[in-house]
């Protein structure tokens, strides 16, 4: 991390308007030995000069790694809160596009529900929140605000900005319905999923079936450490058999799929 960033980042970090934020940027920015491993998981889907998607940018830590890389960013974000952190954190690098929308199965207006305590887990999925409540670890969650969100959809974002080489899908129990809005087939995405809601990652497994030949990895919560490897993956099947058998308190987790080179 550079100084310039750490001092934005931890002017941020006390200010009080940000104060939400916080445990976020202090988990997510200052950590060297994260960011080389996750720089180094990233590097295998995206090459220098390519460009990235970051749905869900949240603080922009994922965003971060991938500007290391050499590539090229579009960064979704539909919090005002996490999009004006966004705008400081980047104001000065031109090749990050921040948008400030959600991202759904058809563009329009939905309802995003803001968890202010928490804004990592804020979501645009009611389902997310009803499996939540009462669930392990996830008790004291509470989602207190709503606002009304833009939506755009990944194949409006690929018809704007081009085909990415990556796409990386953080938004909390929404998933499946952000990839219900891809109709090509990327060369490799990353999805994220929680053991509260299971179901949400077999419609996306599904989905993804459906467009063309993918096999998967998995990487366990913050890890960055795919399970298989480069080679190694395994199909669509074999993956929902590894996450309907995981225990609840692995908690979650992002899939990865990689596109076979026969399609």
């Amino acid at each position: 991390m550079t100084a310039a960033l750490a001092d934005t980042v931890q002017r941020l970090a006390n200010t009080e308007a940000f104060a939400s934020l916080r445990p976020s940027f202090q988990a997510y920015y200052g950590a060297p030995d994260r960011d080389a491993a996750m720089d180094a998981l990233y590097r295998r889907f995206i090459p220098n000069g390519g460009l990235a998607f970051d749905i869900g940018a949240h603080v922009g830590d994922r965003t971060q790694s991938f500007r290391r890389l050499g590539a090229r960013v579009v960064a979704l974000e539909p919090q005002p809160l996490c999009a004006t952190a966004l705008r400081e954190i980047f104001a000065d690098d031109p090749n990050v596009m921040l948008v400030e929308m959600a991202c759904a199965a058809s563009p329009g207006t939905l309802t995003f529900h803001v968890n202010s305590d928490n804004p990592t887990v804020s979501t645009a999925s009611p389902d997310f929140i009803t499996e939540a409540d009462g669930a392990d670890g996830w008790a004291d969650q509470r989602w207190d605000a709503e606002i009304s969100v833009q939506a755009t959809t990944l194949d409006e974002l690929i018809a704007s900005h081009g085909q990415p080489d990556f796409i990386k899908i953080d938004v909390e129990g929404f998933e499946h319905t952000v990839l219900a809005g891809l109709s090509s087939k990327p060369v490799a995405l990353s999805f994220e999923f929680t053991t509260i809601q299971r179901p949400t990652a077999l419609r996306a497994l599904k989905h993804l079936a459906d467009l063309g030949n993918y096999r998967y990895d998995v990487a366990l919560g913050e890890s960055q450490q795919l399970r298989f490897g480069q080679g190694h993956e395994v199909g669509a099947d074999t993956m929902a058999d590894i996450i309907l058998a995981l225990p609840h308190d692995a908690n979650s987790g992002d899939i990865y799929a990689v596109r076979q080179s026969s399609t």
